[in-house]
């Protein structure tokens, strides 16, 4: 009896202390739900949701590294009056963009900020640029902020130059009816003409068909009282695409003040899926001299740009180009200039 009764006193005694060891038993908490980045394919690729919102946000953008090549091609490379003058001149780039979208009840709601850094010399009183690129708001059809003008596009390559100021801060209609665009621009034309700021108006006509499409555009100073008219055409043609373009100017203005008129023309071969070759043309008659067009002076260009893809993300571009200008007083001037670029895209 008395290991019976020892037996069981032991028995409750283990009871008792495995309930008491339950009652203080420590419960793990239960992890916060965690909120991934989900991927957003409604605006194209590389966007993403901001968490805990329906915004999309895309973060883009390249670093570059140049060497120019020309005439005097160091000489105020940023406006730096002090540099010294060289044909030759190397620099850094670094460029990046953040590009939010949603969608709303009057169509897309976009924010667009990008900024472009710039490196020539690690000197207190060198030529480090920081520089927004772009800053605009867009809903819709409807753009407003500081953006590239319609003036801004070219032709492919790196021989043509076909506008004269290009950025402004502006509001911008586009109506895009797929095939056809129609547009109209207000443009605050600060700094480029005699006022510290005026108003210019673009307007714009767009069509394409297939592997053809064709640009209609104007603009118009309204503080010198003179526009410009350009036409450019892009066509798909064999193996690669063929582009030509021409501008006629009623006088030397915000939009263009190079000359009288000029045609330009280039044609990108696409050799193989790396390499891509773009020669072209320019030719400018009547140049600017003063506050008109000089009758009699002109200018032209010839070039060939080399695009080779090295792999994903990283490309390098090499242009060369002649250039010969007629000089007021008599005689002609000619150079060859151009770049070799290095950039990693991302």
């Amino acid at each position: 009896m008395n290991i019976k009764s020892l037996l069981l006193g032991s028995a409750a005694a283990l009871a008792a202390v495995s309930g008491a060891q339950a009652a203080d038993a420590i419960v793990a908490a239960e992890p916060e739900p965690m909120e991934y980045v989900r991927v957003c394919d409604a605006f194209g690729t590389g966007y993403f949701y901001i968490p805990g919102t329906e915004t999309c946000l895309k973060i883009s953008g390249f670093v570059r590294f140049q060497t120019d090549f020309g005439r005097d091609a160091a000489d105020n490379k940023w406006e730096n009056p002090d540099q010294s003058t060289s044909d030759w001149d190397a620099f850094s780039r670094a460029y990046i963009a953040f590009d939010a979208k949603s969608d709303t009840e009057y169509g897309t709601l976009t924010g667009f900020f990008a900024a472009e850094f710039n490196a020539d010399t690690d000197s207190d009183d060198g030529d480090s640029l920081i520089d927004v690129d772009e800053a605009y708001i867009q809903l819709g059809g409807l753009k407003a902020g500081f953006f590239y003008s319609w003036w801004d596009k070219g032709l492919n390559g790196e021989t043509d130059s076909l506008g004269n100021n290009t950025e402004f801060n502006s509001v911008a209609y586009l109506y895009d009816g797929g095939t056809f665009q129609a547009g109209i621009a207000i443009d605050e034309l600060e700094a480029a003409t005699t006022k510290a700021n005026g108003l210019g108006v673009e307007g714009i006509v767009s069509a394409s068909v297939g592997g053809v499409s064709f640009d209609l555009l104007g603009g118009f100073d309204t503080e010198l009282e003179e526009g410009a008219i350009r036409g450019l055409l892009s066509a798909d043609l064999g193996p690669g695409t063929f582009q030509l373009a021409g501008i006629w100017a009623s006088n030397p203005n915000a939009y263009w003040a190079d000359s009288e008129w000029t045609v330009a023309a280039s044609y990108a071969f696409k050799a193989t899926d790396k390499l891509k070759i773009t020669p072209g043309a320019q030719y400018w008659s009547d140049l600017q001299n003063g506050n008109d067009f000089d009758s009699g002076l002109d200018k032209w260009r010839a070039g060939l740009t080399l695009d080779y893809a090295i792999t994903e993300g990283l490309a390098s571009r090499v242009s060369v180009q002649y250039e010969d200008r007629d000089l007021v007083g008599g005689g002609s001037e000619d150079q060859v200039k151009g770049f070799v670029r290095l950039q990693r895209d991302f």
